[in-house]
């Protein structure tokens, strides 16, 4: 046995048992570095390129073996591989005729795997994917002849033009035989909860009393999301319907405060909805919750707008704010559309339409100013609501964290509103 050695002498065995060689590797890399060793910097330069050559000549052999050894091992773990996949019962119709390629044929890998492309071409009713110039199908390449094999294994026939068209009658007569007979699915009249998108403020705002609400039973007990204080910031929401669901139990009246009827926990979800024609739905859930709301979509009322809140609990007082601010009060009028905010040095803005709303900044003796402009950039002076009150272009606020908010109601009344003339 050769001892490895730390040093770089190519002309020593050990110095490539160290970098790996095996022993008869190393040996006769040894040999040719000994026999053809480097020549001194000093001798003529074409010498020492005469010298390289020669070295390259002795190594081919070993080169050339080194190769053809590396293929055979290449082809040994792809036959293992496909091995295993058989025995652990994981192997498709393409490993199978791969094997048996090598079994009864004595293919090696590359002609193996032509031969089960020929073979699967065959039993699919393909047509064969190379041109065959003689009728026989053969072909002076290996793995030509291999796919032409396979391919009359396959049943298939090069001669025959109606070939493919018989073939390809058999798989589909076969492939009807395979799949097994599953019970009819009533297709869904109506997307799922969970596939609804989330809240914006692009729909068309909706009156209170034409809302409904379906609340899981994780989230209205969850403290993080808040509900009940948020609803309290908007007047109106009582007239809407807000139905908790729980799983496994059924659906119950809810109510702002966070208190639901228990006594009404086993009515079914048509009960509770026999007097709701909604416009506007959502539903608050997730997890097991909405699996139970999924579980009885098929009783849900269709309407315009369906949507309900995901992500993180951040994301989803966004979200929840953005439908509670779509709610519209008796007598309230509001305009629909999606605002595009824009934050520039003087401070936010947003658009709706032609109107422009912007941060006037700060008033004395206290306060903040709102202004509302259009397009051009002169004040929207002149406008009124349908009932004849006039708006006023200028807002003063008192709390800046309410800047948006105050924005979005005073856009929404003016893109509402008419010319007065």
């Amino acid at each position: 046995m050769i001892e490895a050695s730390t040093a770089f002498d190519p002309a020593d065995a050990r110095c490539w048992v160290a970098r790996g060689r095996p022993e008869y590797h190393a040996e006769q890399l040894a040999l040719a570095w000994a026999d053809f060793p480097d020549l001194p910097n000093e001798a003529p330069a074409q010498d020492r390129m005469a010298r390289i050559r020669e070295r390259v000549a002795a190594l081919r052999p070993l080169n050339d073996a080194i190769r053809k050894e590396g293929e055979r091992e290449r082809k040994r773990r792809n036959f293992a591989f496909v091995e295993r996949r058989i025995a652990e019962g994981k192997a498709d119709a393409r490993d199978h005729f791969i094997l048996q390629a090598s079994v009864r044929h004595g293919y090696d890998w590359d002609d193996a795997v032509y031969y089960a492309d020929g073979s699967i071409a065959a039993i699919s009713g393909w047509e064969p994917r190379r041109c065959f110039h003689t009728s026989s199908g053969a072909s002076a390449d290996p793995l030509d002849s291999a796919y032409a094999q396979g391919f009359r294994d396959g049943d298939g026939c090069f001669d025959d033009p109606f070939d493919a068209a018989r073939r390809a009658y058999a798989a589909a007569a076969a492939a009807t035989q395979r799949e097994p007979r599953t019970a009819s699915v009533q297709p869904m009249s109506r997307p799922l909860p969970s596939s609804w998108p989330f809240p914006t403020d692009a729909p068309r705002p909706t009156r209170w009393s034409r809302r409904l609400l379906i609340i899981g039973a994780t989230a209205a007990a969850d403290a993080g999301l808040a509900l009940p204080a948020m609803f309290q910031s908007r007047s109106g929401h009582q007239d809407m319907t807000m139905i908790l669901a729980v799983p496994g139990q059924g659906f119950c009246l809810w109510d702002s405060v966070g208190n639901a009827e228990t006594e009404c926990a086993q009515n079914p979800l048509p009960v509770l909805l026999a007097d709701v024609d909604p416009d506007d739905i959502l539903v608050v859930a997730d997890g097991d919750d909405l699996d139970w709301i999924d579980h009885h979509a098929a009783l849900l009322p269709l309407c315009r707008t369906m949507e309900r809140t995901r992500n993180s609990v951040i994301q989803q007082r966004g979200q929840f704010r953005a439908w509670i601010d779509r709610g519209l009060d008796t007598g309230e009028i509001m305009a629909g559309g999606h605002i595009c905010w824009t934050k520039v040095a003087q401070g936010l803005s947003g658009r709706l339409g032609e109107f422009i709303a912007r941060y006037g900044g700060p008033v004395r003796p206290r306060g903040h100013q709102i202004v509302v402009e259009l397009t051009d950039g002169t004040s929207a002076t002149g406008f009124m609501t349908p009932q004849g009150d006039l708006l006023k272009p200028e807002a003063i606020i008192s709390n800046k964290a309410h800047l948006r908010k105050h924005m979005a109601a005073m856009l929404r009344r003016f893109a509402s509103a008419i010319p007065r003339y």
